[in-house]
Parts: structure tokens; sequence; C-alpha cells
């Protein structure tokens, strides 16, 4: 029997190098950068960048000479804060939200600059040598560390507030949910990347492909409708994230 065990240990591991072929395959080709031991998508690092220094222009420009009447620009941003804010609010809770304000404020808009980024600026005009410019969330590893950033956070929140009776949420209301609530903190995240993913993905086919087939301006209805989307998406990303941080501090092993 112990033989028979070694046996189909074996047959197994020599199988391993099949699946190691299969996990390589990719889809279209990228820009690699080698940084130490690992190979990273250039074209994905260069748009990131540029949205992030953008974010921080436009921040540094509506900050630079606050007004305790705000007029022009500093409007546009108090607005934008107020906005951000009441995500986070109405989400987490009113009394628990503002340490939480600053990282759905940067998931916001980082993924509305990415989004439109890949929407509003004509990337295929500029030539790489491998692979093609596009927005961030193009790339199903941006909206997957993303999303495990949220994971990380609401542990976070939970363990914080609740410290390790967070955990008693699992057997709650029964624990015969056990399973299924596990599962839950898996998809939480998998739901979040592929829903982003596969929305921006969507899109710029879209677009890619009615400017194929029909002259340019026919195809502009469905770049603003494509905007309205982007804009919808980091909406519902960032909701969904407060959203998860706040049930995560809902009082899961707290003592009245």
């Amino acid at each position: 029997m112990v033989h028979n065990l070694y046996q189909s240990s074996l047959d197994s591991f020599k199988k391993l190098p099949i699946f190691l072929n299969i996990s390589s395959v990719e889809v279209g080709k990228h820009l690699y950068w080698q940084v130490g031991n690992y190979k990273v998508h250039g074209q994905v690092f260069i748009v990131t960048w540029l949205v992030m220094c953008t974010l921080l222009i436009i921040a540094f420009i509506g900050t630079r000479n606050l007004k305790r009447i705000p007029e022009n620009f500093q409007n546009f941003m108090e607005y934008v804060l107020e906005f951000l804010q009441d995500i986070a609010k109405n989400q987490i809770g009113e009394h628990e939200y503002r340490p939480w304000v600053p990282y759905i404020s940067t998931i916001f808009l980082f993924i509305l600059g990415s989004n439109w980024a890949g929407a509003l600026i004509p990337w295929k005009l500029i030539q790489l040598p491998e692979g093609e410019l596009a927005a961030p969330t193009n790339d199903i590893n941006t909206t997957v560390a993303l999303a495990l950033l949220t994971s990380f956070a609401y542990f976070y929140a939970g363990l914080r507030k609740n410290g390790l009776g967070y955990f008693s949420r699992y057997i709650e209301p029964t624990p015969v949910l056990l399973p299924i609530n596990i599962l839950e903190d898996f998809t939480k995240p998998l739901s979040l990347s592929f829903r982003l993913f596969g929305n921006v993905l969507a899109d710029e086919l879209v677009v890619s492909v009615f400017t194929l087939l029909v002259p340019i301006l026919i195809p502009l209805p469905v770049m603003i409708l494509g905007l309205f989307a982007s804009s919808i998406q980091a909406l519902i990303f960032s909701t969904l994230s407060a959203a998860y941080i706040g049930e995560a501090m809902e009082g899961h092993g707290e003592h009245e």
C-alpha cells in the first residue's frame, strides 16, 4: 500500500511540468521589465505612474492656496472631498468612517483616473517594442491587487475593532454556516477584481471594434457612455470596499 502511494505521488510529480506550462500561457503580448528576479508589465507601470502623477498634480494645485471662503478650483476639490466622505459615512457609519476616508478616496480616484485614462487617451498611437499602453485597470493584476488591499483593510478593521472576537462572525447565526462564511471572504476579492477588469476590458473592446468597423464619429457616443460606465465602476468598487469594512466593524464579539 505504501509502495502504491509512493508511485502515485511520483506520477503526480512527473505531471507537474504540464501544469506549469499551462500556467505560463499568456493572452496578448506585454512589455516586460526585469526587476530583480521578477518580470513586471512595463506598460501597466507607465500608465499607472502617469495616473498617480496627474492625481498628485491636481491635488497640489487645488490645495496650495487654501482660503477660508473657498472659490474656483478649491470649491471643486471640497465638493469631491464631501462626495467621498459621504461614501465612507453611508457605508461605515457616522462615528467610525473618518479614519477610512483616505483609503476609500484613494481607491475611488485611482480607479476613476485609470479608467478615464484608458477611455480618453489614444494610447494606440504610441508604439512600444511589445504590447500596448492601456488603462491599468485593463490588467487583471491591477484589479486583483486593489481587491486584495480591500480584503486586508476589512480584516484589519474587524480585528482592530473587535479583537479575536471578530472571528465569531464565521459561526453566526449558526456554526453550520462556517464553510459558507469562510468562502464568502474568498469570493469578495474575486468578485471585486473580475467585475472591474471585465467591465473595463469590455468597454475598450467595444470602442475598438466600433472604430474599426465605422467612421470615427460613430464611436463617440459609445466613448461617452464608456466614460459614464468607468465612473460607475469606480463608484461601485469604492462603495463595496467601504461596505465590507463597515460590515467587519459591525460589532461581532463585542460585549454589551
